[in-house]
């Protein structure tokens, strides 16, 4: 035997669960990806699960937002902050369809899935964050964006890429912290 830890289950990029609330969002979407990962078993609730997640957002990522805020500024788009901004607030179970959780508003809210979301000029974007399995064993995180227009399109050609390092890299600190 060695002494180097078990190798950890990867975090997979997957298909929408189709039994889930966002899978409705998809038809006319122009962008969307889902990443799924291997959670502890867990009584927590998606909205539980979400801020735990998003209060362990690397700095990079946050840095990226800051840069992102001020590029955006310049064409009348909004400035949403950093990620983990929605962190130790107040408890998820004080949250209720229509508040603001940080970058997003919360649009759909059950125990097993929350979906946020945020609207503007140049795009229509949603998050859920849904438990699956039995017993919940797995998150699944899936973004999905209906453009709107030219600046929508200009927009998501830069963040597109980059989404898809954000994501898995958010779930990878979360994991890290053994938050299970």
């Amino acid at each position: 035997m060695s002494g180097a830890p078990a190798a950890r289950p990867p975090i997979l990029a997957v298909p929408v669960p189709r039994d889930s609330e966002i899978a409705a969002h998809l038809a006319g979407s122009d962008f969307h990806d889902c990443y799924q990962m291997p959670i502890a078993p867990t009584g927590r609730t998606a909205l539980e699960l979400y801020l735990e997640v998003v209060a362990r957002t690397p700095g990079w990522v946050n840095r990226l937002m800051a840069l992102r805020n001020s590029v955006v500024g310049l064409f009348g788009l909004k400035n949403l902050g950093h990620l983990n901004g929605a962190t130790a607030r107040r408890p998820a179970s004080e949250y209720k369809l229509g508040d603001r959780v940080g970058i997003f508003s919360i649009l759909y809210l059950s125990d097993d899935e929350v979906i946020l979301g945020d609207t503007d000029k140049h795009l229509k974007v949603r998050v859920s964050v849904r438990k699956l399995g039995v017993p919940r064993s797995a998150i699944a995180v899936a973004t999905v964006v209906h453009i709107h227009n030219l600046l929508g399109r200009v927009y998501m050609l830069f963040v597109a890429p980059v989404h898809k390092r954000i994501v898995p890299a958010v779930l990878a600190r979360y994991r890290a912290g053994d938050a299970g």
